[in-house]
């Protein structure tokens, strides 16, 4: 008797420097784990402030604010009684950390820091904060006037720490922690640590959760215990997306876990546990011959029991179970994860809706089926109570008649807040106008159809009277500087029209507010640069920005199926075509031979040059590898130099790249992530001799 203990996890949508609405959700997720029973709560990596403030870090005022924040959650009443972990920034003789506070009955027991920060793609963490060190050093931590005078004490410790209860010992762990070869929770399991904590603010990207469902494995796999596992959900002012999935794990098997993609402010997930089950599982010789050689942490003591008499004396009560971790498609992550940060964006940037340029084309229609995914995920959380959902769906469409308004069919809820156009020019093909229509038509939102040649002709004839010249396309004897001035102007137009009517058709319906203008340039592109500087890379957001064209069309043959959308395979057999140039007998504008190479290399290189750090002579010498079967080194080459020549070309497109969803590791964003130069050296001249000589060589 006496081993069974329940214990709280949770995914919080927090907002940077949304304090009074970080706290709202903090205090819930409290109150529903101590309804459920958990005798111990863990909360997300900067819980309190946000993850992603960034240079906010920098200021004082988030110091204050933070423990300020935590005053309040001291003195909540429904806290007492629970072990309680939680996430903020702490200034410690002038130098800034990434903190847990664990707190118990109005008192501050341990403040640990971080110990590994992430520094690499999107993270900047040793921008705001240093690492503690070395581990295993705890130091006193004189406390502000304010947690003082709430708490009664004036110094607690500060450290490499961990919490001794009566049954059992708690340790901690923050989010990067987990991902370090020589990961804290092994020193800690070898010292009799028995309970991990580790609070995260880990972003999605696609197919990446199996890796961090492999790490809490065989972290209580090989070293035992149980590893408790909280993370930030939503959208936190930026281009990433949190996709929550709070996870509970006992000796290497998963026995609860939270959703991953989900518009819930807040998720709490609990488990029951025999922490006998941890000690059992922990008696291997091989094990104690290690342990005994392990260095001891410092043990901070609080009189309270995580095992609760009440259950342990139901004998029907028992532990949970091991579950089958769920993991989502990649077509069902490219549904639900921009969806969700498409409703966070909107609820959050106080406007009425978007509005996207649709063209007839994959990228625009897969950018439709995700706000119209988005739609559905709305209807699905009203009709299961999500009173938040619903009072932002009232805010957002914003009809004082409305007041009762519960959305109920996603079809109904895009044409109020869901606005499209086709904006033809005499380029423009009868099938893309049709298949923008009939998509729209399947979908509901709200569409327009125009042609905008006055539009384009009063330009190139303002530029003609000005000049006393007029370019011509190619195909009427034009140049290739003619040729492209040409095409880029009409992609320009658009982009300017997409903002006039963007902020006047809430107006023309008899609505208030604005809309947000959509871009559809997929990574692909991007990396190429085969996009025209402020079209559509110049929106207010883009949700495909970082997912290749493969997965898109993947996410669209779903889609069609999922959806009940049969338009949708009409798009899966057009040909990519930006449709700028005339339309003749004899040629159709088409992107991949615009591109001199197709979208599945595009991938393939982009994952080389940016996740396997490839230059061009190290592409060339895998590729050759990889293609030598279909290609002669020389045409590898050919296509290595192809490839970095229009990259480095167009790598000033990616300064003005709208901020999109971060959903692939490739992805060439110019803004933190993808921290390249945006003058190159166009002629690559060493690299590409030596990809010429190698190849010659191989040929010969």
């Amino acid at each position: 008797m006496g081993h069974l203990m329940i214990l709280a996890t949770c995914s919080l949508n927090q907002w940077a420097l949304d304090f009074e609405g970080n706290l709202e959700r903090i205090l819930e997720s409290i109150r529903v784990a101590k309804q459920r029973g958990a005798t111990l709560r863990v909360g997300p990596e900067l819980e309190i402030t946000g993850y992603g403030c960034f240079d906010h870090f920098l200021e004082g005022d988030t110091y204050l604010h933070s423990w300020e924040m935590l005053g309040k959650i001291l003195q909540f009443e429904e806290a007492k009684d629970m072990l309680l972990d939680i996430g903020m920034p702490v200034s410690h003789k002038n130098v800034k950390y990434n903190c847990r506070v664990i707190v118990h009955n109005c008192k501050i027991l341990l403040i640990r820091p971080k110990m590994f920060l992430a520094n690499d793609g999107n993270y900047r963490e040793m921008r705001y904060f240093t690492a503690w060190s070395p581990a295993q050093h705890v130091e006193d931590y004189y406390l502000p006037r304010i947690i003082r005078n709430i708490t009664g004490q004036a110094v607690v410790p500060i450290g490499d720490a961990v919490v001794s209860t009566i049954d059992t010992c708690v340790g901690v762990e923050s989010c990067e922690e987990l991902f370090t070869p020589n990961s804290p929770h092994i020193s800690m399991g070898l010292d009799g640590v028995e309970i991990i904590t580790n609070s995260s603010g880990s972003h999605h990207e696609l197919r990446k959760l199996y890796k961090r469902i492999d790490l809490i494995k065989e972290a209580t796999l090989k070293s035992g215990g149980v590893y408790l596992y909280s993370n930030q959900q939503g959208c936190d002012g930026d281009r990433l997306y949190y996709d929550g999935c709070a996870l509970i794990a006992i000796n290497g098997r998963i026995i609860a876990q939270g959703s991953q993609f989900s518009l819930k402010d807040v998720e709490v997930i609990t488990a029951t546990i025999d922490i006998e089950d941890v000690r059992t599982h922990r008696g291997m010789s091989s094990r104690g011959m290690q342990a005994v050689n392990t260095d001891s942490y410092q043990r901070i003591e609080v009189p309270i029991a995580l095992s609760s008499e009440k259950i342990n004396r139901k004998p029907h009560f028992s532990p949970t179970k091991p579950i089958q971790e769920h993991y989502h498609t990649p077509e069902q992550e490219i549904a639900f994860g921009p969806a969700c940060w498409l409703w966070d964006y909107l609820r959050r940037s106080k406007t009425s809706g978007y509005f996207l340029p649709l063209s007839g084309g994959m990228d625009s229609c897969a950018t439709a089926v995700i706000v119209y995914s988005m739609c559905r995920l709305v209807v699905e959380a009203a009709s299961n109570g999500d009173n938040q959902v619903i009072v932002d769906a009232r805010r957002i469409i914003g009809e004082k008649e409305d007041s009762n308004y519960v959305p109920t069919d996603p079809n109904e809820l895009a044409n109020r807040i869901f606005h499209t156009c086709y904006m033809g020019t005499i380029n423009s093909s009868k099938e893309t106008r049709e298949r923008a229509k009939k998509l729209a038509n399947a979908i509901g939102c709200y569409h327009i159809d125009m042609n905008m040649d006055n539009v384009v002709s009063s330009v190139v004839t303002l530029f003609s009277l000005v000049t006393n010249k007029t370019p011509r396309f190619r195909i009427d004897g034009g140049t290739d500087a003619e040729n492209l001035a040409l095409q880029n102007v009409q992609a320009r137009l658009r982009m300017i029209l997409s903002y006039l009517f963007a902020q006047l058709l809430p107006w023309v319906r008899n609505k208030s507010g604005s809309l947000l203008v959509l871009g559809s340039a997929n990574v692909d592109e991007c990396l190429r640069g085969y996009l025209t500087k402020y079209d559509c890379s110049s929106a207010d957001i883009n949700p495909i920005g970082a997912i290749s064209k493969s997965d898109l069309r993947k996410f669209i043959d779903y889609a069609k199926n999922e959806f009940g959308i049969p338009i949708l395979d009409e798009f899966l057999k057009a040909i990519p075509t930006a449709e700028l140039e005339p339309i003749t007998h004899e040629y159709a504008q088409a992107d991949e031979v615009d591109m001199g190479m197709t979208y599945d290399e595009l991938s393939i290189f982009g994952k080389l040059r940016k996740i396997e750090r490839c230059g061009p002579f190290s592409m060339f010498s895998k590729l050759i590898h990889e293609w030598g079967t279909e290609l002669r080194p020389t045409e590898v080459a050919s296509k290595v130099k192809r490839f970095f020549y229009y990259y480095s070309i167009n790598r000033h497109k990616m300064t003005t790249l709208t901020p999109s969803y971060h959903a692939e590791a490739y992805s060439p964003d110019d803004h933190r992530f993808d921290l390249r130069p945006f003058l190159y050296n166009t002629a690559w001249s060493w690299q590409f001799k030596k990809i010429d000589a190698l190849s010659n060589d191989i040929e010969e």
